[in-house]
């Protein structure tokens, strides 16, 4: 049974799922409906598709020391074979999840202690967009084997002005896995200024 998770809620992924190797990461979202349309519609960021992105980004002790380590939809596969981008989606419609990622825990190498789920909004500055256009996000976990959903976090916060958003982090403690829900947004213009804070 998939556990609901509120803001700042750890969960055990290996616990109740014994052999568990391989989990999906689906996150999705919805763009809010427009206030009004027209010129001013269009000044508010009204005009483009929103472009969200998701990413992992591999931390060893915390820290981010390469930049392949970070996996998006410029570097699909990581270059353990152990997470995968399975592509990007440009404009989060329709139901499900609108972007995937692949973590094999099994294979994870034992240097890498947390993997940081995130996403921004692409050229979210230049097109003035942000989460607060931004509904129904959410962040699940699904057990590769069986397809059963772990846990979810939905992020129900508002997050108006926010160009990034820290969805949520998948790390090893006392050789388990775990899933902490974070659901933290940022001021970050794209991925790469995102990823320095882990450096």
């Amino acid at each position: 049974m998939s556990i609901s998770l509120q803001k700042g809620q750890k969960v055990s992924l290996s616990k109740d799922n014994a052999g568990l190797a391989k989990v999906v990461v689906g996150l999705g979202w919805d763009e809010a409906p427009k206030a009004g349309g027209g010129f001013w519609g269009a000044l508010r960021g009204g005009g483009q598709a929103i472009d969200c992105d998701a990413s992992a980004i591999m931390l060893k002790n915390g820290r981010l020391v390469d930049k392949d380590d970070i996996v998006y939809f410029g570097n699909l596969t990581h270059k353990s074979n152990t997470v995968q981008h399975m592509g990007d989606n440009l404009t989060g419609a329709g139901d499900g999840d609108d972007e995937q990622i692949v973590i094999d825990l099994s294979k994870v190498p034992a240097d890498y202690d947390k993997i940081v789920i995130v996403v921004n909004i692409y050229q979210a500055v230049q097109r003035k967009q942000h989460f607060g256009m931004i509904q129904n996000a959410f962040i699940r976990l699904v057990d590769a084997r069986n397809n059963n959903e772990m846990c979810k976090y939905n992020l129900t916060e508002n997050y108006s002005g926010m160009t990034a958003m820290i969805f949520g982090e998948v790390y090893r403690y006392n050789g388990e896995w775990k899933f902490s829900a974070i659901g933290q947004g940022t001021n970050d213009p794209g991925l790469l200024e995102l990823s320095r804070r882990y450096v």
